[in-house]
């Protein structure tokens, strides 16, 4: 059976390495499921979860990526991104304390018309969310 060997990796180190039979990320133009012998390619990646079908597990990893870019090539598929934590490792309180700081930014920065803050908040608090959705899935 093919593999892919899948690597995800942040500056603070390697979050991620394992073999998968698929991946599935979020890319700025839609998603993407990228199989062994998949064509080389090179995309940015979206603030979302990846999924990733272990070989020989019955089990399924997902990952919160805050954007990034992955390149598929050679059966290996590596994600760089600013930051990634598995299911297992995020602090739920915190993400749920993000999101209301975000939220709290939002309607702030409406109420003054400063786009440049509310951009910010947004993008904060779709992290947030994408935090709390995949800590829904530790096993």
């Amino acid at each position: 059976m093919a593999e892919l060997q899948v690597q995800i990796v942040t500056p603070a180190g390697i979050v991620y390495d394992h073999r998968a039979s698929r991946v599935i990320v979020r890319s700025i133009d839609g998603q993407l499921g990228i199989l062994p012998g998949h064509t080389p390619i090179i995309v940015p990646l979206a603030i979302d979860s990846v999924r990733i079908e272990r070989v020989s597990v019955d089990e399924e990893n997902l990952i919160a990526v805050n954007g990034g870019i992955m390149e598929m090539r050679d059966n290996v598929c590596s994600i760089i991104a600013d930051s990634a934590e598995r299911a297992r490792d995020i602090d739920v309180e915190r993400a749920f304390a993000a999101k209301q700081r975000a939220e709290e930014i939002i309607r702030k920065s409406e109420a003054v018309h400063n786009n440049k803050q509310h951009r910010r908040a947004e993008i904060s608090l779709r992290k947030a969310i994408n935090r709390i959705s995949v800590s829904k899935h530790k096993k």
